[in-house]
């Protein structure tokens, strides 16, 4: 960072490269340290007063003690991921001389903290569905912290490697292999098949998200370059920096829009990742307090009640049972891991629906379940959901009614177990905007001196930034991972190609070899991981 104020002129060094080594100001490392406590201060705060108003009390300090490592870890691996993969938003508009490192930096790490305030929680939970439906069940368990542990540990080793190398390798890209790892490992460790141990139907959709979205950052800022050289007749627009100078405003002000989209994008799509991890460990650590969405109005119930009530007798007119099941959270566990539906499914999801819809209206709200019930009632309502979501991926077809039904209780059931608290959505923030603060240098100069032969010119960074911009709002929106790395710097690489500057092959090639190997890689140790942690 400079040791300039982040207002004042900005100076380059006289070979026209963006100074980016220069040593930290004492202003900003003070910045950081206030963010950071003040960051914990806000988690320590509201987990206290979470629980005082689930009326815990008499307990160990010691779970409490574990619950604040384990989020730690977690807001430690969106720290890593804050400047591991946020450099990409800033090198353009360094490189370009557009805006000064520090205020760079600082700029894109507000815009991540509020693209992750303003986050839907889609993609949070998207990710966690990829985990094994039994682990999720168990989230409070030994072989629940086992998996979490697993995570969050293999995820962060490998960006620190990569970071520590200077390749842009993906966060998304790391965390999903990782999840596979933990599922794989868990059936392998049951006796069952490893390919059993994964919901493939949506791990293949958040991988075609990963496998498409470098080449069309790669094609598409290739083609609006072309585009842009074809209608926008301006020569400066398309040659390098005029040696320290600031590009003309109109482009300065469409880089620094362009770096801002792509901040905001990143922490809209990335820091819903970390929220989703946070919420196992939560649900897991403090089921009383985090287990069921306490927020829903009371006067909210009865029509729930009625909806599950509804679609218990649909299912069981359609599929009635021989004799009511005894055990209907067995069969559709049975169902949620192997994906098979026998006679039995219907019923038994049918009892289950009613027995929830029973339940809560006893209590007439959520706050109102006794603590001991609390977690088996969140398990019963996320086995429905889950089951739900299967029938609707299956080949069964179902009466127009029954579908609607099951789409409105799902809905329901979604809304009472998969929430994000506000002071998470806020600790997540400022994880991820602190991280952008923190060791961006290296992978910053990957992206804009390593990857062309030639220096990056305005329009090249305006291209790649604009279609990263779109492609990870778009991601979002459909509640799908995308890396910001791999999107941005194949967009770099794309806009290099287009106009014919020249590609640094070793570059690329590093760049693939990581691309590569990073789902393999994270599968391999997070299973191990959490073999040596379930073994603990």
């Amino acid at each position: 960072m400079s040791q300039h104020n982040a207002i004042a002129p900005y100076r380059q060094p006289a070979s026209g490269r963006p100074d980016i080594y220069a040593k930290n100001s004492r202003g900003s490392i003070l910045l950081f340290i206030l963010l950071l406590v003040l960051g914990i201060a806000f988690a320590g705060v509201n987990l206290f007063r979470d629980v005082q108003d689930a009326g815990i009390s008499g307990v160990s300090y010691i779970p409490f003690l574990l619950l604040g490592l384990a989020l730690l870890i977690a807001l430690g691996f969106e720290f890593v991921n804050g400047f591991h993969d946020t450099a990409n938003a800033v090198a353009t508009v360094i490189y370009t001389h557009s805006l000064p490192p520090t205020f760079a930096v600082i700029w894109s790490g507000f815009f991540n903290f509020l693209g992750v305030m303003l986050s839907s929680g889609v993609v949070a939970f998207g990710i966690i569905s990829l985990l094994p439906v039994e682990l999720i069940l168990q989230a409070g368990s030994g072989k629940g912290f086992a998996m979490i542990y697993a995570l969050l540990f293999s995820a962060i080793i490998w960006n620190l490697g990569t970071w520590w190398l200077g390749l842009p390798s993906s966060s998304s890209h790391t965390l999903i292999g990782s999840i596979i790892g933990v599922g794989i490992a868990n059936a392998l460790i049951h006796g069952r098949s490893g390919t059993s141990g994964v919901d493939w139907d949506q791990a293949l959709k958040v991988g075609y998200a990963l496998l498409l979205s470098p080449l069309i950052g790669f094609i598409a800022a290739g083609l609006l370059l072309l585009l842009m050289k074809l209608f926008i007749r301006n020569r400066q627009l398309y040659r390098a920096p005029d040696g320290n100078h600031p590009p003309p405003l109109w482009i300065r002000g469409m880089l620094i829009l362009t770096c801002t989209g792509v901040s905001f994008a990143h922490g809209s799509n990335d820091g819903q990742k970390g929220m989703g991890l946070i919420m196992l460990i939560l649900v897991g650590s403090m089921p009383i307090a985090y287990a069921l969405n306490r927020s829903i109005p009371p006067q909210e119930i009865p029509r729930v009640v009625v909806l599950a009530n509804q679609t218990e007798q649909q299912l069981l007119q359609q599929f009635p049972p021989h004799a009511r099941m005894d055990a209907p959270r067995s069969v559709l566990t049975a169902y949620v891991a192997n994906g098979e539906v026998l006679p039995q499914v219907m019923p038994a999801l049918g009892q289950l629906i009613g027995s929830i819809g029973d339940e809560i209206g006893h209590y007439g709200d959520l706050d109102n379940i006794p603590a001991q019930a609390v977690a088996n009632t969140r398990n019963d309502m996320y086995l429905a959901s889950e089951s739900i979501k299967l029938l609707k991926s299956s080949e069964l077809k179902l009466p127009a009614a029954t579908q609607q039904s099951l789409t409105a209780i799902k809905k329901e059931l979604d809304r009472a177990t998969r929430f994000i608290p506000f002071w998470v959505k806020v600790v997540v923030a400022i994880a991820l905007g602190l991280g952008t603060m923190v060791g961006w240098r290296r992978i910053v100069v990957t992206v804009g001196e390593k990857i062309g032969k030639s220096h990056l010119s305005y329009a090249q960074g305006a291209s790649a930034e604009l279609v990263a911009m779109a492609t990870i709002g778009a991601a979002d929106g459909f509640g799908l991972p995308v890396s910001t790395t791999h999107v941005l710097s194949s967009g770099v690489a794309g806009t290099m190609a287009a106009n014919r500057s020249g590609l640094q092959i070793a570059t690329l090639r590093n760049l693939a070899c990581a691309w590569l190997l990073t789902l393999p890689v994270s599968v391999l140790l997070s299973a191990l991981l959490y073999w040596l942690f379930s073994q603990i």
